[in-house]
């Protein structure tokens, strides 16, 4: 089993930042894929973003250049800086972890962009 635990949301102006932190614990040494997944008001969840344990990252085309996905695996932690911030990126966002079997996923941090 792997807990995720999501911190850094609040709310934001449009074309601001914000950075998400998510820390692993649990059976963290089988866990390859981190990642962000992120759920709108009245939208369905989707993915964001992922980074490997190799540090190999892949974007949704709606965040390419704006957001951008880290790891420190000796900290167990995955990182999302989320720059130029618009309302379409409010949303539930999710820190999630994968290993051969299972995908695991924390309880979710409120990003809102509104001025």
């Amino acid at each position: 089993q792997v807990q995720l635990v999501e911190s850094g949301g609040g709310l934001v102006p449009p074309g601001g930042s914000l950075s998400l932190s998510c820390a692993a614990s649990g059976s963290i040494a089988s866990v390859d894929i981190m990642g962000w997944y992120r759920q709108g008001p009245g939208k369905q969840r989707e993915w964001v973003t992922s980074i490997t344990r190799g540090g190999t990252q892949t974007y949704a085309n709606s965040v390419k250049g704006r957001f951008s996905i880290s790891r420190d695996n000796a900290k167990n932690a995955v990182y999302l800086q989320m720059n130029n911030l618009k309302p379409d990126d409010t949303a539930v966002y999710y820190c999630t972890a994968s290993d051969l079997s299972d995908m695991y996923w924390g309880q979710g941090t409120q990003v809102t962009v509104s001025s």
